[in-house]
């Protein structure tokens, strides 16, 4: 098969957005559902979503893309997302983060705190005023955490 972030890494970034995560597999009713999430500095809405995803679209079909019919499905990555990358985590600075560690550290297998530093071989959390740092290697899970309180307010920073 043909590698899908390949054929798609170049649209994205041409049009200058951020390739935040290519997944294919299973989608409804069975059809096989190609997720393309990108991002960029100030968030997106439809209108900038949709002819991006036109172009994406005339790429993959020129280039032969897939076996047979599948759905496309492109989009942000949320307010709240999942950090699979070390450019997820350098990005997420400054956010609240929830990180899920194989094994405890500082008597704790779930953190959650503010994103203070991040790098390829860790990460460092302020968790209720402490400074915790957490390796690489040792994370399980993350995802960025939305005060939806302040979200709704309009207040979130």
């Amino acid at each position: 098969m043909v590698d899908a972030e390949a054929l798609v890494r170049p649209v994205v970034e041409g049009a200058g957005f951020e390739l935040f995560d290519v997944a294919f597999g299973g989608g409804a009713g069975g059809r096989p559902t190609l997720r393309v999430t990108i991002d960029r500095d100030g968030g997106l809405d439809l209108d900038t979503i949709a002819p991006l995803s036109d172009k994406i679209a005339r790429r993959l079909d020129l280039e032969g893309f897939g076996d047979g019919r599948y759905e496309l499905e492109v989009s942000s990555p949320g307010i709240e997302h999942p950090l699979k990358t070390p450019a997820h985590y350098t990005r997420a600075v400054g956010s609240r983060v929830k990180v899920k560690t194989d094994e405890p550290i500082d008597d704790a297998r779930v953190h959650e705190g503010v994103l203070l530093a991040a790098d390829a071989e860790r990460i460092e959390l302020d968790v209720d005023g402490a400074r915790r740092a957490i390796p690489a290697g040792s994370i399980r899970s993350a995802r960025t955490v939305a005060d939806w309180s302040a979200e709704l307010k309009g207040t979130a920073v």
